[in-house]
């Protein structure tokens, strides 16, 4: 008599069989992969490399003092009668404000971009919107520096006027003198205009790819278009949401030229979140700002100031794939 468990059946063992052609595509997704770490490497090696003078000199006063001076170019162990001080506190503070300021206006619009592309625009119209936005997304950063610096400021400057008068109690609002061309808020404003194309690109490829069967479901339970939206197409595009804030930040975080135009560069004073006041900084603008006229040892600073951008930019990409594998499990 045969036994019940001779008769449950037993696992097979799954073989994947890869074609040529599916072991050649693997081989070069692994070759890609380890050529881009080996130049993120080579990249991280060289500003470290270079920088090493003035962090031996400086140590991690380097990233929190709030002064930039070249002084003679010499160290005080070479002899130095005007010896240099570099800190970079303001431009790495500077820097992570102007990013949130245009992030924070770029997430709402790119997302609402995206959404009346996919949901809400006449389809006639959406060929013609989609192809505008993927354009404005390609246009150099020099452009939009120049464009914000003749077009925008003086348009940006009546609204941070307004901000300050009405909402002046509130402290990121204030200033302590009334100009308001050259501020951080000028330059998130210009960043956001940048970034938002990126946002609304990404967002509207996730909103794509929501089931139908959802948004079928939704309509059967007599959900509304915005309710639709709120409660299956938001939750449902988390993840990707967030990949499109963190790549447009990513871009806000080591913007140069756009930033250079629009911001009147402060090295003595941290601003912290005056954000309407004529002053603050940018890491990549004081690099462009002082590249030119500078000897070895404040181009040795400068690489070090790369070399904080460059830490950042890689824990920001870090923060966005913790946070987008964290939403995945909250569909």
């Amino acid at each position: 008599m045969t036994s019940t468990l001779e008769l449950e059946p037993k696992p097979q063992a799954i073989t994947i069989l890869r074609t040529k052609g599916d072991r050649i595509f693997r081989g070069i997704l692994i070759v890609g992969g380890l050529v881009a770490f080996l130049v993120l490497a080579g990249i991280f090696g060289y500003l470290a490399q270079s920088a090493a003078p003035v962090l031996q000199a400086f140590g991690f006063h380097f990233f929190t003092d709030s002064s930039w001076y070249a002084g003679d170019g010499l160290l005080p162990s070479e002899g130095s009668i005007d010896p240099p001080t570099f800190g970079m506190l303001p431009m790495l503070w500077g820097s992570v404000l102007i990013a949130i300021i245009s992030v924070g206006i770029a997430l709402p619009l790119g997302v609402g971009i995206a959404l009346s592309i996919v949901y809400l625009l006449p389809k006639r119209t959406i060929f013609g919107f989609t192809l505008f936005i993927d354009l404005v997304a390609a246009i150099p950063s020099i452009v939009f520096g120049l464009w914000g610096f003749f077009v925008l400021v003086p348009h940006g400057v009546l609204w941070a006027s307004w901000l300050n008068e009405k909402l002046g109690f509130i402290p990121i609002f204030s200033v302590q003198f009334e100009a308001f061309e050259q501020s951080p808020f000028m330059a998130g404003l210009v960043l956001a205009i940048m970034i938002t194309p990126i946002v609304a690109v990404v967002s509207r490829q996730i909103f794509a790819l929501v089931p139908p069967d959802l948004i079928n479901a939704a309509q059967a339970l007599g959900g509304s278009r915005w309710t639709i939206i709120r409660d299956v197409v938001l939750p449902f595009s988390r993840g990707g949401i967030i990949g499109g804030a963190m790549l447009g930040l990513g871009r806000a975080l080591g913007e140069t030229v756009a930033v250079f135009f629009v911001l009147q560069l402060f090295f003595d004073e941290v601003n912290w979140y005056r954000i309407l006041e004529s002053s603050g900084g940018s890491v990549a603008s004081l690099i462009i700002a002082k590249f030119g006229e500078a000897g070895p040892l404040e181009i040795s600073a400068l690489f070090a100031a790369g070399l904080a951008l460059f830490v950042i930019t890689l824990l920001a990409n870090a923060a966005a794939a913790i946070l987008v594998n964290s939403s995945k499990g909250k569909k």
